[in-house]
């Protein structure tokens, strides 16, 4: 027996457990038809679809046969704000939705919560659910991941959505897949991965987790793995289907690297930071003079403007130089949160001040092209972050400004590394997923005389 051959009797590959569907509205266009049918017919199953390609009507509608078939409510779990959102895309594609904060599971075939009122709901009540920006899982503590693992687990139809199921690291997809019944995350690990001992010592000292590499022949049954219960898309192309009005416009991405005469505890002159104590150190260290660089930016202009930071002084300073900005912390309730979110979304807030880990999931921003952007090591929270407004239904240029300070050049060397890596995930899943439609469903693979040069 072959190596192949083992690892394929051992990976626990997504069978198909789902329904027919019984409604795939014309309205949906057609690459999202073919999703949907796919998700409806696994049952149990993710969908990578990239931002602004209609994840919420798929799920919509996934969740609308499943709530038929069972007889019981599809629940719809969202990021704080995001529940707004999918009622109104429910009322477009006419699907009854309600959203629930207080447990009830009654009023409509879907209800709609965001994932921190999950401890008031019953898995009994329902016979779907679907996780929305399901890589936002990783942000909360053990608990609530466990919390959500747990409860998805009692309900016999799943799904997962988001554009970014991990971005840099391929061993996140083991959670996505524990969460849907398949092989679990440790088992994936000692299956096809084999934990990188060396240069430990490097990492630390720079904070990088330890580093897992694929075992020799493993990366090709891998991705067959992940293809048989996932389906990745950037763009229609990808699934075989012409792209259309789904073309990004431009994104310009501007970087102001603040220089000051300012050296760390123990330094006699300013130096690139290079462990993440001494990046920490140096943000607070220029705090001043980046939150005014970003001032000067937001208020230079009359158009929308998205801040993005990651401190509270960063978010207190930013709210008190832009004079129309409205700041959203973690402190704020969640009527507040909300309540901001929205006002920015309609056009009421011109300038909104926010960390990526409150808002840089699932959100719709359109309506703003200009970013702004203080650089971390997190590949995900930028890519969240940008894609909040460079993203399909986008009708302008969008700009990106990064401001950091001159000492965090090794920030930008590890995002651009991590980009990289993300780019070459997604092009093996893709690869690997149109290989796998060949066989599933031939009428739906990629004719391989249209599959782009950079496949």
């Amino acid at each position: 027996m072959d190596y192949e051959t083992f690892v394929a009797e051992k990976t626990h590959s997504g069978s198909a457990s789902g329904i027919h569907p019984s409604f795939l509205p014309e309205t949906l266009f057609p690459f999202q038809r073919a999703l949907t049918d796919w998700a409806i017919q696994k049952g149990r199953g993710a969908l990578f679809a990239d931002c602004g390609l209609g994840k919420t009507a798929m799920q919509l509608v996934w969740g609308a046969n499943m709530a038929r078939e069972t007889r019981k409510p599809t629940l719809i779990l969202t990021p704080l704000a995001v529940s707004h959102q999918t009622i109104r895309e429910g009322e477009k594609f006419n699907i009854e939705c309600v959203r629930s904060q207080e447990g009830s599971s009654k009023g409509a075939p879907i209800i709609v919560t965001n994932y921190e009122r999950l401890a008031k709901f019953s898995p009994d009540d329902f016979g779907a659910v679907v996780c929305d920006e399901s890589s936002i899982l990783k942000s909360f503590d053990g608990a609530r991941r466990g919390e959500i693992t747990d409860f998805m687990r009692k309900i016999p139809y799943r799904l997962l959505a988001t554009a970014t199921a991990a971005p840099n690291d391929y061993i996140e997809l083991g959670t996505s897949s524990e969460a849907l019944g398949y092989l679990g995350y440790m088992d994936m690990l000692a299956m096809f991965f084999k934990n990188d001992q060396n240069n430990s010592a490097t990492r630390r000292f720079y904070g990088e987790a330890p580093k897992w590499r694929f075992k020799g022949h493993s990366e090709t049954p891998f991705w067959q793995w992940v293809s048989s219960w996932a389906r990745a898309c950037r763009r229609p192309s990808d699934v075989g289907f012409p792209d259309g009005d789904f073309i990004l416009p431009a994104l310009n991405v501007r970087e102001h690297v603040i220089q000051v005469e300012k050296a760390r505890t123990g330094m006699l002159f300013s130096t690139t930071a290079v462990n993440l104590q001494e990046q920490r150190e140096e943000r607070k260290l220029t705090l001043n003079e980046r939150c005014e660089m970003v001032a000067a930016i937001a208020n230079d202009t009359r158009e929308p403007v998205l801040s993005w930071c990651h401190l509270n002084d960063e978010g207190t300073l930013l709210e008190r130089l832009i004079p129309d900005s409205v700041e959203i912390a973690g402190s704020d309730s969640d009527e507040k949160k909300e309540e901001a979110f929205m006002g920015f979304a309609d056009g009421k807030v011109r300038v909104l001040v926010t960390k990526p880990t409150i808002g840089a999931w699932g959100l719709n921003f359109q309506h703003c092209s200009r970013v702004t952007f203080f650089p971390t090591h997190s590949f995900e929270q930028y890519y969240q972050a940008v894609r909040r407004c460079w993203r399909f239904g986008q009708t302008k240029p969008v700009t990106v400004d990064l401001v950091m300070s001159e000492g965090e050049s090794r920030v930008m060397d590890n995002l651009s590394r991590k980009a990289d890596a993300a780019a070459r995930m997604f092009d093996a899943l893709v690869a690997h997923m149109n290989n796998a439609m060949a066989v599933e469903r031939p009428d739906l693979a990629v004719n391989k005389e249209e599959i782009p040069s950079w496949l």
